[in-house]
């Protein structure tokens, strides 16, 4: 663990119904970046129905076709969302090239404090709980903040493989230590 203290008020949970307004908000700042907080959430859809549809996609139900399921968890840090991890329970021949096993985002305002790198710790024992063994997380090859936090982890570096929207670095991280 880092030597901050902050990463050890690090959480993850599930989305609450209280959640709507932060996780909104959230979802159009990374929404502006290129990321995704909100899987399949639509501005303006009814919040009770998103999470309703959240967690059936975490049991595997009603899944779009090529989607696995995924447990879907906030990063809460005193009270405020901070980032969100998803834990895919299985890889595609997609996944398996790029997106692996876990995918994490912080928001702005709160990178470089240690969140993502206790947010991944954290998400790695929610994979072991669904039976994984290796995780399978990959970064672009130009975020050198996200392949450190990887590294952190216990991140192995696979390879970097040619994608549609450029390389991306492949680790393998034992999910039991």
């Amino acid at each position: 663990m880092l030597p901050d203290e902050r990463v050890e008020t690090v959480r993850l949970r599930p989305l609450a119904a209280a959640d709507e307004a932060e996780a909104t908000a959230a979802h159009l700042e990374l929404a502006a970046e290129g990321f995704t907080f909100l899987f399949g959430f639509e501005p303006g859809q009814d919040w009770g129905e998103y999470l309703a549809a959240a967690a059936r996609a975490g049991e595997g139900a009603d899944l779009p076709d090529g989607h696995v399921p995924a447990t879907f968890r906030v990063v809460e840090v005193g009270g405020r969302l901070v980032g969100r991890v998803s834990v895919r329970h299985r890889l595609t021949p997609a996944l398996a090239v790029d997106g692996g096993h876990i995918g994490y985002a912080v928001r702005a305002p709160y990178r470089g404090r240690g969140y993502a790198t206790a947010a991944l710790r954290r998400a790695l024992g929610v994979a072991r709980d669904v039976g994984v063994d290796v995780a399978l997380v990959t970064c672009d090859d130009g975020n050198v903040a996200s392949a450190r936090v990887i590294e952190r982890c216990g991140g192995v570096l696979v390879d970097v493989v040619d994608t549609a929207h450029g390389p991306v670095r492949r680790y393998h991280i034992r999910t039991a230590h």
